[in-house]
């Protein structure tokens, strides 16, 4: 079997694998150019998971990407990118960055409505989104399946996607807050589902839980 024949054999278990990072560090051995693997988790710290935490206790859905993009992720790159002498990083986000005649850059949809990431970007902030190149924006994600194709990646390109969150990375959510918070299953307890007539349709286990139906 050619080296690209076991590219994307393993089943996608997190946005930031293993796989992957074998399947960049061969790319880059194939055609010539370095690789680094960058370890951000002295600045991602417990900012991003307390605020998942809390968020669910409060009853709200909370959204730890974007809080991550704008407080950690793209200054932590920025930071990497400036002692290597970059310029510019680029990521895979499906959205465009745009600078109006006033010089201000814009986040905007991504060309592919059903990829579209720019509500992920959001917070980015003026020195950020003017050193950000986002190569994706402009192609529908058929097209970049059929580019990893045709380049000679066919198994990169039939790749699963991933939609985890990555410190979760079981995608068990429910199981990550147990093991989180202490005594959670004591402190919210169950209720009913109602519907508008007040018949009691079933219960769940918890705000946090609403997806896990105890009957």
């Amino acid at each position: 079997m050619g080296l690209h024949g076991q590219w994307g054999q393993q089943k996608e278990t997190g946005c930031c694998n293993l796989d992957s990072f074998n399947d960049a560090r061969q790319a880059a051995v194939e055609h010539g150019f370095a690789h680094y693997i960058l370890d951000i988790r002295e600045e991602f710290g417990d900012f991003v998971i307390e605020n998942f935490v809390e968020e669910y206790l409060a009853g709200r859905t909370p959204n730890p990407c974007v809080l991550c993009n704008t407080h950690i992720k793209w200054r932590a790159l920025l930071k990497r990118a400036d002692a290597l002498g970059c310029e510019f990083i680029a990521t895979g986000h499906y959205a465009k960055i745009r600078q109006h005649d006033n010089g201000r850059f814009v986040v905007s949809k991504a060309i592919d409505d059903t990829k579209d990431q720019s509500y992920v970007l959001w917070g980015l902030q003026q020195d950020l989104l003017s050193r950000t190149l986002l190569p994706l924006g402009p192609y529908r994600k058929t097209e970049i399946r059929q580019m990893a194709h045709d380049f000679g990646y066919p198994e990169l390109a039939k790749k699963n996607e991933s939609y985890e969150i990555c410190f979760v990375p079981d995608n068990d959510y429910r199981g990550f807050l147990k093991r989180r918070v202490d005594g959670l299953e004591e402190r919210v307890a169950g209720g009913n589902f109602i519907d508008k007539n007040g018949k009691i349709l079933g219960r769940h286990k918890g705000y946090p839980f609403l997806y896990d139906r105890a009957t």
